[in-house]
């Protein structure tokens, strides 16, 4: 039976903070695509997502994870050893695909995937971990289940159904101060003096056991996250990046030190991401 207090502590997250994934190049051949989880896992699941070939190839792909905060499970299906779980990464990621693929992912909310199979986020910090090692039974479950050639709206009801039936077997443990603490974070969209505004009851080394068990990292690089994807969302022109001086209001000392963990996040500078 889930503890209600606990469900709300997580769509709360979910209210304030939706990373965002760049978009794939339009190049006709490979789609990025995301999709809403059902009602009940709202609190939980940020989207689940498709990234695939229409048609093969000339050359491999190289798919380009930005910095969001969350823990995703990715696999493709009917491949078993193609089934992953990526933790909270601190930077950006490339991944070389080859000429055809078909991957379907779970974005996880921050604290989510801990909360829901019991399993320390640090462990996964900047990595990723075979599924059949880390939940085996999850990845019997998706290659016994899910095939191939199946739909994806198939594929999304399989996986609604099973993480619905996992929950209603979990007892959602809930920590209130850690949970005022993200909320300070994501309420002030990252820009915060992390001991003044973070005084929630407990130490600060408290705080971040706390963050590394449920989050991945620790509260100043989840911040500094938070602030990255609140600017990656607004979209914001080169133009007025450089008129609004964005970077000050988002708490950057200045604009090299703005281009500088941006990058570090994304992978380019912000003209190069806001250019199209």
């Amino acid at each position: 039976m889930l503890n209600g207090i606990a469900v709300q502590e997580l769509f709360q997250i979910r209210q304030l903070f939706q990373p965002a994934q760049p978009t794939v190049p339009a190049t006709g051949s490979v789609q990025y695509l995301e999709y809403p989880p059902v009602p009940a896992l709202l609190p939980f699941v940020l989207c689940y997502w498709e990234l695939r070939t229409d048609t093969v190839l000339r050359e491999s792909f190289t798919y380009r994870v930005v910095a969001d905060g969350c823990i995703d499970i990715f696999f493709e299906p009917g491949r078993i050893e193609e089934a992953y779980a990526m933790g909270f990464c601190k930077r950006y990621t490339e991944f070389l695909l080859g000429a055809e693929f078909r991957y379907i992912g779970i974005r996880f909310l921050p604290t989510a995937f801990p909360q829901l199979f019991g399993i320390d986020a640090s462990l996964l910090n900047s990595r990723s971990e075979s599924l059949t090692v880390l939940l085996p039974k999850f990845a019997h479950y998706l290659y016994s289940q899910i095939k191939p050639g199946s739909g994806t709206q198939s594929i999304l009801d399989l996986l609604n159904q099973y993480l619905i039936d996992w929950l209603s077997k979990k007892r959602l443990s809930i920590d209130g101060r850690l949970y005022d603490a993200l909320h300070l974070i994501l309420q002030h969209q990252g820009a915060v003096a992390i001991e003044e505004l973070l005084n929630t009851g407990i130490s600060p080394r408290q705080l971040r056991r706390l963050f590394q068990y449920y989050v991945g990292d620790s509260p100043k690089t989840f911040s500094q996250i938070v602030r990255f994807q609140n600017i990656l969302r607004a979209k914001p022109s080169t133009a007025s990046l450089r008129k609004n001086k964005l970077f000050f209001d988002a708490g950057y000392y200045d604009q090299a030190h703005f281009i500088k963990e941006f990058r570090h996040f994304y992978g380019a500078t912000p003209t190069q991401a806001f250019a199209t």
